[in-house]
């Protein structure tokens, strides 16, 4: 893989330059990409600036996000070829810090459940996950140091952890979706990909001009509740031994780890997150619903068509249930730092007919509050965990991260 903060010490070293290291990108996007198929499509004579903190780094860009250069096609043959007038403002601000954003990644179709054709660069006969599939498969093919996906359930850590990258899903609204298609304006939130927890926040530190965002506390002796989510379901054997790893070497690099149930406000919380999204894709997709029912992808058609049943006062039944869990939430880290659970049921899913399972990211979509997936190093797919912080303070998500990153690494 391709690391960001790799990159760019060469650069301040003089060893590489702008334009070399995006050549870097392209030429293994010309390699890798065939074969792994996460990107949309390029800028084939991209504008290179010499100047600022990430001049020099490729950004793959999820193909809900707009691009004045590149079209943004949402993944549906409805927008085929459709070309927006300007930049996302997340877009804006990478090209003002020197990024290039070099290409468009795959997608799910307006960012839902459906599958793209995209394979596991880990394993091409697996899902890479989604719906921001592209992004985190020409990550973990090291086509691009850095990319951009969205996460409304899961989006942004489970395909991470499928594919063996990092990831971090902010908290909400730390990052702009002005230019993102709006599939759930209450849930919808951008988050990065990279090769490494360093990276994510080196790259987070420096899109938001929070340099606090980017420290290391490795002095810190976090206290860490380990959490299983057990009103979600069980989880593979291989998850479960993967989180007790990572707390196992948690602990041994000086961390403090107790067990942790989730008081009842929150599970209640988790059951009603789709009717939030969903009552909320059905007006926010009423467009396309209305007049191409016929070309939307057969499950979020489907989905689609039972949102059209949700009534008003079922959505606002689940907005008072998340908001008394998020109430519950600011006492539970009154008592811990961070929580570790599982980033994913398991493994990567065999075939492509799937994206996988959100149910251990959606609580913490609905409670807005950032979590950082961390690959677990072992044999076969990959396997990750989730650290998640309370709202507004992911520098403290980023930092416990990379303490159990080393740990696992030692």
């Amino acid at each position: 893989m391709q690391s960001l903060v790799d990159l760019r010490t060469r650069i301040a070293a003089g060893r590489l330059d702008p334009a070399g290291a995006i050549r870097l990108a392209q030429d293994a996007i010309a390699a890798r990409d065939p074969e792994i198929g996460a990107i949309v499509c390029g800028t084939p004579a991209p504008a290179i600036s010499g100047d600022g903190p990430l001049a020099g780094i490729a950004v793959g860009i999820k193909d809900i996000i707009d691009t004045a250069d590149l079209p943004t096609q949402m993944g549906s043959p409805i927008y085929a070829g459709w070309q927006p007038k300007a930049d996302a403002a997340i877009v804006s601000r990478l090209r003002a810090l020197g990024a290039v954003p070099l290409v468009k990644t795959t997608t799910s179709p307006f960012a839902s459940h459906d599958p793209t054709a995209t394979v596991n660069p880990r394993d091409h006969g697996h899902t890479p996950g989604g719906s921001s599939a592209g992004s985190a498969a020409a990550v973990a093919a090291g086509m691009v140091p850095l990319a951009l996906g969205t996460q409304t359930g899961g989006s942004v850590i489970r395909p991470a952890a499928f594919c063996g990258v990092a990831a971090i899903k902010p908290s909400f609204r730390l990052l702009p979706t002005v230019g993102v298609k709006t599939f759930s304006w209450a849930l919808d939130t951008l988050g990065l990909f990279g090769a490494g927890i360093r990276d994510i926040a080196h790259g987070l530190s420096l899109i938001t001009d929070r340099p606090a965002l980017d420290l290391d506390e490795s002095a810190f002796a976090p206290c860490i509740g380990l959490c299983l989510q057990d009103f979600a379901a069980p989880a593979d054997s291989d998850a479960l031994a993967a989180l007790q790893r990572a707390a196992r070497a948690a602990e041994a690099a000086g961390a403090r780890i107790s067990d942790l149930a989730l008081p009842s406000p929150l599970p209640e919380a988790w059951a009603r997150h789709p009717i939030i999204q969903d009552f909320e894709g059905r007006q926010a997709l009423a467009w396309e619903y209305a007049h191409h029912r016929a070309r939307l992808s057969p499950e979020l058609g489907a989905q689609l068509d039972a949102a059209q049943s949700l009534v008003a006062a079922q959505y606002d039944d689940a907005r008072r249930s998340a908001h008394r869990a998020r109430r519950v939430l600011k006492d539970v880290f009154g008592e811990v730092d961070v929580i570790l659970t599982l980033s994913a049921p398991g493994r990567a899913p065999s075939g492509l007919g799937t994206t996988g399972d959100a149910r251990f990211n959606r609580l913490w979509t609905l409670m807005g509050v950032p979590c950082v997936t961390v690959p677990v190093p072992g044999d076969g797919l990959p396997l990750g965990v989730q650290v998640i912080a309370r709202f507004g303070d992911d520098g403290r998500a980023l930092a416990v991260a990379g303490m159990i990153e080393r740990a696992l690494a030692a």
